[in-house]
């Protein structure tokens, strides 16, 4: 199982995987005992059931960090992509800088020859 599905939401699907019900859909039809909505089963019991996954995939611990794990990726990225940029321009300015200073020793250069 991966490590991002907590154990309650790995727990319940694998409980759903042996019953022939749907979640939600009452006691004893794969719904299991959980309340007396989920009990109840019908239209009701099966969005609270969906309600119910749907917390856990959001609350998770691992999750949670995942999705902070890629946002403070995605910035590193881009602070990474500022300092290319900049590291660029850098080199840009000073080969420049190192063409004038040719076409300077070519002027010196062809008025020494005179």
């Amino acid at each position: 199982m991966n490590q991002i599905v907590p154990r309650r939401v790995a727990s319940v699907m694998f409980a759903s995987m042996r019953c022939n019900g749907e979640w939600g859909s009452g006691a004893g039809k794969g719904g299991g005992s959980g309340g007396s909505v989920r009990d109840a089963g019908g239209s009701f019991g099966k969005m609270e059931a969906a309600r119910e996954e749907e917390y856990f995939r959001k609350t998770s611990k691992s999750y949670n960090i995942k999705k902070e794990q890629i946002t403070k990726l995605k910035s590193h990225l881009v602070d990474e992509i500022h300092h290319h940029e900049d590291s660029i321009k850098k080199l840009q300015d000073e080969i420049q800088r190192h063409q004038q200073k040719i076409k300077e020793l070519n002027k010196d250069e062809s008025t020494l020859g005179k």
